[in-house]
């Protein structure tokens, strides 16, 4: 043992130091011969007990420094002797004892160090351990879901799959193919859709889709097309494609044009205007009954949304409280202008009418799509078949081949259940821990563990049903206001006529029918759009004949919105009110055209409303927060986007797609703690330098002036 060893060592010295020191001493009483003597007695009797040469019990136990000392050491030798003999075992007997509390002393101290090192090596131990369980954790393959099928479902999942972390990513839709693969066919195998929906100017974000997809926009979608809008009277109004407007369409026909200037003119194209002088030179002589004072008064309305979106959360909010139609009357619209234009084009834009929308959204809905830019209402359709396949199936394609994207269609989500965070920087927090769901297709009821985020892409309707299924997040005051919104009822109608019906323009809208029951209509000449193809009939191109192909009649998609006065009507009544009332109103020729085939998809309750006052109870895109539940994150087209907020509005599919990407850049900042790619969104163009002058002297003006009009 080291420590034996270091004892042994300092006792073989001691005769160096302790017993020199002692003869030397002894030496100055006696003589030489008797101290060598001495010596070599101790010797013998150290020897003879086993002590080493060096020991000395006590200077005194072995001699007496007595000055009479000579006589005695001579004379008394033998006593001597035997004295000497009883001092050595004593000295032997002490010797004995300490070397054995040495060695006890020393033990001790050895199992003391080795108990010292077990706990070092212990505590070392439970180090490492620690810290690979903390690695283990850092490096959990993640498991990400979200729910629901719509654009900001699948901008959702785009993001997460191409945001480099390593997670199992599941999209969830009750649909039975969300991913757009399985055409959506009538029970007579035709292609139907659930609604005809456009794509405006500002979609850079779909519009950069098709370029990562591979897709050209021009076989994606129809050129920017016309609309118009018609009444009881005929033809309303005619909207522009704001940036193809020729001069030619602007000059009155019975104006005389030289003939050397008549080519030119025709193809001049009218230079983008700032807005919204642009779109009143292009509008000019496109409505046919509303006269030029009416249209004037809409000058009212650009002074609120330039107040309104100029604002901050809390001008909105108060702006959010007052109805459309009581804004109308407060800056002067005149009637005819709201009744014949401006009360149609929000029923077919926000589907219901003034009296039942948010002032704020119908400003934001104004400025997007007429306001903010000449051509800003400039509109494309799909050109052939429908979104889903178009747009949604290369996407669900791309995602689960090059990521590994899990769709479940078919399936409806029930309860998420939320429990405590479970590490140190998640105790004051909830976490949604696992999803039920109900497979329709084989009757099970599914429950997904150990979930690390959510990403809920509903509608109103769909959150309502979550919600109403899942107590924990009910508790929570952000989920239980989102879910009492109520959406809006659609119909979608197609129909197959024997004849082709030419109209201006493939896209239309209805205004002022009684038969519409309230309901906003609209009507798109789909062979117009599409070409009359044999995809459009249900039929296999390579069995068409083209020749038959020509005696094929109209295809027109209809569609109601806010259709609650229809829904009680039966299929066959709800196309006889299309095929004997409004179609043959708008175009008579309609009139001798025959249904050969018709379908009919009701849809209660399904497209979000934005009611006066609803602002602040739409869902925020960060869910309850991340100080409450920063696992859960909302996306879709009503969601409120805070900080994050886009240039799309309304109703719409750019914003419904942004909104997923936000919310899945939320979700990993909030769950993950590694690096990772968050998804880029494109802004929509900039406001144009009037609209910010008019914002900037708006607000210097309104610090000193109450906004008597709002509540």
């Amino acid at each position: 043992m080291i420590f034996r060893g270091a004892v042994v060592t300092i006792l073989a010295l001691l005769p160096e130091f302790g017993l020199g020191f002692t003869l030397q001493q002894q030496q100055r009483s006696f003589p030489k011969t008797q101290a060598a003597s001495t010596s070599d007695t101790r010797r013998n009797l150290n020897q003879r007990h086993g002590l080493p040469f060096g020991y000395v019990a006590s200077s005194s136990s072995l001699f007496s420094a007595d000055s009479d000392g000579d006589a005695e050491e001579t004379d008394s030798s033998d006593k001597s002797d035997s004295s000497d003999e009883v001092d050595i075992q004593s000295a032997a007997v002490e010797w004995a004892r300490k070397q054995k509390e040495a060695e006890e002393q020393e033990a001790a101290v050895t199992e003391e160090e080795e108990e010292e090192f077990e706990s070092a090596a212990m505590n070392w131990a439970r180090q490492q351990k620690v810290a690979v369980e903390k690695d283990d954790v850092s490096e959990k393959k993640k498991k990400y879901v979200v729910i629901g099928g719509g654009w900001g479902g699948w901008g959702a999942a785009k993001a997460l799959c191409e945001s480099g972390v390593d997670a199992d990513i599941t999209l969830i839709d009750a649909l039975p193919d969300p991913t757009g693969a399985t055409p959506y066919l009538s029970p007579n195998g035709k292609p139907v859709e659930a609604g005809t929906r456009g794509f405006w100017m500002d979609y850079p974000n779909i519009n950069k889709l098709c370029e990562e997809l591979g897709l050209d926009e021009d076989d994606v979608f129809t050129p920017f097309t016309n609309s118009s809008f018609y009444s009881p009277d005929g033809l309303e109004a005619t909207a522009p494609v704001f940036s193809k407007t020729k001069l030619s369409d602007l000059i009155p026909k019975t104006f005389p044009i030289p003939e050397a200037l008549l080519d030119a003119v025709n193809d001049a194209v009218v230079p983008q205007l700032p807005s919204p002088l642009g779109q009143v030179v292009a509008t000019f002589p496109l409505f046919e009954r509303i006269p030029l004072a009416d249209r004037a008064s809409m000058a009212g309305l650009l002074l609120a949304t330039i107040d309104c979106l100029g604002g901050d959360e809390v001008v909105q909010e108060q702006y959010d409280r007052m109805t459309a139609h009581d804004l109308f009357v407060r800056f002067r619209l005149s009637k005819r202008l709201v009744e014949d234009f401006v009360k149609p084009t929000l029923l077919v834009g926000l589907f219901k009418p003034p009296e039942e929308l948010s002032a704020l959204v119908v400003m934001e809905l104004l400025y997007y799509y007429a306001l903010a830019h000449q051509d800003s209402f400039d509109v494309r359709w799909i050109k052939k078949g429908t979104v889903a396949d178009s747009l949604v199936a290369p996407l669900a394609k791309n995602l689960q081949t090059e990521y590994g994207l899990n769709v479940l269609g078919g399936c409806r989500v029930g309860e998420i259940k939320l429990e405590q965070g479970s590490s140190a920087d998640e105790n004051d927090v909830l976490k949604a821990s696992s999803i039920t769901y109900q497979d329709f297709k084989t009757q099970e009821t599914v429950t997904m563990k150990d979930v690390d985020g959510v990403i809920l892409a509903l509608g109103c309707k769909g959150m309502e049903g979550v919600i109403k299924s899942s107590p924990d997040l009910a508790r929570l005051p952000v989920f239980s206001r989102a879910a009492s919104l109520k959406g809006i009822d659609v119909i979608s109608c197609r129909i197959w006529f024997d004849k082709v019906v030419p109209t201006r323009t493939p896209a239309n809208v209805f205004s002022k029918f009684e038969e519409l029951r309230g309901a906003g209509g609209t009507f798109f000449m789909l062979d117009q759009l599409q070409g009359n193809t044999p995809e459009l009939w249900g039929e296999n191109s390579d069995s068409f004949d083209e020749d038959d192909g020509k005696t094929r009649g109209s295809v027109a998609a209809c569609d109601f919105y806010n259709a609650g006065g229809l829904m009680a009507l039966s299929d066959e009544d709800i196309i006889k009110v299309l095929t004997d009332d409004l179609l043959p109103s708008a175009v008579p020729k309609f009139a001798d055209a025959k249904v050969v085939d018709s379908w009919v998809g009701k849809y209660p309750g399904t497209v979000s409303w934005f009611s006066p006052g609803s602002y602040t109870l739409r869902p925020p895109l960060e869910g309850a927060g991340n100080d409450v539940l920063p696992n859960v994150k909302c996306a879709g087209d009503w969601v409120r986007m805070g900080e994050r907020e886009h240039g799309a509005k309304g109703l719409c599919q750019e914003r419904a797609f942004v909104s997923g990407f936000e919310a899945a850049n939320s979700l990993l900042r909030s769950t993950f703690k590694g690096p990772f790619s968050p998804h880029q969104v494109i802004p929509c163009r900039d406001d144009e330098p009037q609209f910010k002058m008019g914002v900037d002297i708006n607000r210097r003006v309104m610090q000193n002036v109450p906004r008597f009009w709002v509540r």
